[in-house]
């Protein structure tokens, strides 16, 4: 079953941890140019409020579920957008992009390297020659064991509670994957939906990321640490911007 759908799609936005800035994407967007695509729009974030400056920016997830969610958002706030529905790894939109990028690290859910090297074509295939991608990494820190059993619980107004906990966690440095256990429980009216999923996260370091572009066409222009300076080389969180490059090969 994909990650999110359902009730996890629901809960997505009141229990994230990470909150996105729209400007360093507003940014990127007008110094590339448009048509501009969103690689894991999710529900609409930051992609809704570049749409609110008029920026032209397309979106693109995996799941119905988020992208239903995306478009009623986009709705209550008075935007149009347009939405695309596949993975990185399948995507054939027939045209391309002069900005396409990720918000946050959602290139990490991507299982393998596999998977990433032929999101890596296909992002390639849909970028115009002088068109730019920005894709944001991290290596996550090792899960701690006290934090195993831990909750994360929110109130809405009209007084349902979600909840959020760590079940447990497998790592495996060698094949580079973090997998987490998580549930996730809505209680309304005294009835409680619950559900469990694994979050997965596949890492590179910047050596083998490079490379990987290489092989995939893509030119590295710069690797940057998240406040836009140069990134060290053994920097756990970092930003790759990548050109149009040679031809890709096979």
């Amino acid at each position: 079953m994909d990650f999110y759908t359902g009730l996890v799609a629901t809960m997505y936005r009141h229990l994230r941890s990470e909150t996105f800035d729209p400007e360093p994407y507003a940014r990127f967007v007008r110094r590339y140019g448009g048509p501009a695509l969103e690689l894991g729009c999710g529900d609409g974030d930051p992609m809704l409020d570049l749409r609110a400056e008029g920026l032209d920016v397309e979106g693109l997830d995996a799941s119905l579920d988020m992208l239903d969610r995306c478009r009623g958002r986009a709705v209550d706030r008075g935007v149009d957008v347009v939405l695309h529905h596949a993975t990185f790894e399948s995507m054939d939109l027939g045209r391309r992009y002069r900005s396409i990028y990720l918000a946050g690290a959602t290139f990490n859910l991507l299982p393998d390297d596999r998977a990433a090297q032929l999101a890596l074509h296909r992002i390639a295939a849909h970028l115009e020659p002088d068109g730019a991608v920005l894709i944001p990494l991290e290596i996550p820190r090792p899960f701690r064991a006290q934090w195993i059993g831990s909750t994360k619980q929110v109130t809405q107004s009209d007084g349902s509670v979600m909840k959020l906990t760590y079940l447990a966690v497998e790592r495996d440095d060698q094949q580079r994957n973090q997998t987490i256990r998580l549930r996730y429980e809505m209680t309304a009216d005294d009835v409680t939906e619950r559900v469990e999923r694994d979050w997965l996260l596949h890492w590179f370091d910047q050596d083998r990321f490079r490379h990987m572009a290489d092989e995939a066409g893509l030119r590295v222009g710069r690797v940057l640490s998240p406040d836009g300076s140069p990134s060290g080389p053994d920097d756990p969180v970092f930003s790759f911007l990548l050109r149009a490059g040679s031809a890709p090969s096979g």
